[in-house]
């Protein structure tokens, strides 16, 4: 005999409630609301860091449907994920899809879902939900069931999420004679990949290790999710490095964390970035970029110092998508090089790092 789907609802921090009908695991969860407009990806989204601590809601209608690949791994990653777990606090979505089909598919998103011991809710007018969130801004969240207990409102951008998503010790992945540190603040398996593609020697370190020890010829500054003013010894070793001429490339909160040490500032976007499909465009060009991002902060390339320059910027909202210096090797983009998921037409930045390191 079929269990009778049980009921959930999302409830808002303004007193709004969305009722629906639970998908994955049954547990009350809390964060901070967020929306992704992308239409596929979603073993990638939800497996990225920079996600720690939020609620996320697809405005796509249809999730599920290609179901969730297997375990397989290359060079210790696996090879369909962003990391080794999911890291939302719970999704929601307008339709879930458990009737998937895709020749590598190797459970549904429910099941994948309750294995992690996340909560989906289905059912939700997600744009409704998404028009508030655009209206009002992105705001506090929280899932629950009716017969348990109700939690709180949790704001995550008050804790230093990069340290909760980060490794705890070194792991170095070989592959070419230049070695180049990645400082992990919740860094997605596919930046890492994209290198040692290039034949470089990844030394992936916890997001305040002092990285000048390893004597790099390169330093890469991951992506992550949260405040990137909560990243304090990340900023303070990289404002010391800027005193060199060391290649650096910031991805996302990697490109904020550069522009604090630089001495610029950075503020919360009233609703953020996330998707696959936002256009960036070159400053100083006519050049357009369609490029996948997720991020909640930016830099105000007004306070960029004189020797830095906005280097690519959102046509949608002309907030800031990359800074770069007018003479050294340092250069960083708010949105993601390595996509996984979205288009790849900015993979070109990395050979552009590959080259200075090289240098």
């Amino acid at each position: 005999m079929e269990t009778a789907p049980r009921k959930c609802r999302l409830v808002l921090q303004d007193g709004s409630v969305y009722t629906g009908i639970s998908f994955g695991a049954e547990s009350n969860r809390s964060g901070e609301v967020v929306f992704n407009t992308g239409m596929v990806g979603y073993p990638e989204t939800l497996t990225d860091p920079s996600y720690k601590g939020q609620i996320l809601v697809f405005t796509y209608p249809l999730i599920g449907n290609y179901g969730i690949p297997g375990d397989e791994k290359d060079n210790s990653l696996l090879r369909n994920f962003e990391s080794e777990k999911i890291h939302v606090q719970g999704l929601i979505v307008a339709e879930n899809c458990n009737a998937y089909s895709h020749w590598d598919a190797k459970k549904s998103l429910s099941q994948w879902l309750t294995d992690h011991g996340i909560p989906g809710i289905s059912g939700i007018d997600t744009r409704a939900l998404t028009k508030k969130l655009r209206t009002a801004g992105t705001m506090l969240g929280k899932i629950l069931f009716d017969d348990t207990t109700d939690i709180p409102f949790d704001d995550p951008n008050r804790r230093n999420l990069a340290a909760e998503v980060s490794i705890a010790e070194a792991i170095v992945y070989p592959s070419g004679k230049k070695r180049v540190v990645l400082v992990d603040c919740g860094t997605k398996n596919n930046i890492i990949r994209a290198f040692l593609k290039r034949n470089l020697t990844i030394i992936r370190l916890p997001w305040d290790a002092d990285f000048m020890k390893e004597k790099p010829h390169g330093l890469i500054l991951s992506n992550g999710p949260g405040d990137p003013m909560m990243c304090r010894e990340t900023i303070d070793n990289v404002r010391r490095t800027l005193s060199s001429s060391l290649p650096i490339l910031g991805i996302c909160l990697g490109s904020q964390i550069l522009a604090l040490a630089a001495g610029a500032r950075t503020y919360k976007l009233k609703y953020g970035h996330r998707s696959q499909n936002q256009p960036c465009c070159e400053s100083g060009s006519r050049r357009c970029y369609i490029t996948s991002q997720n991020h909640g902060f930016a830099v105000d390339a007004e306070t960029l110092p004189e020797d830095w320059r906005e280097w690519f910027y959102n046509q949608n909202d002309h907030t800031n998508e990359g800074i770069i210096h007018m003479a050294k090797p340092f250069f960083g983009t708010q949105f993601h090089p390595e996509a996984s998921p979205g288009p790849d037409d900015a993979e070109f930045l990395f050979d552009m790092f590959v080259r200075a390191v090289n240098q």
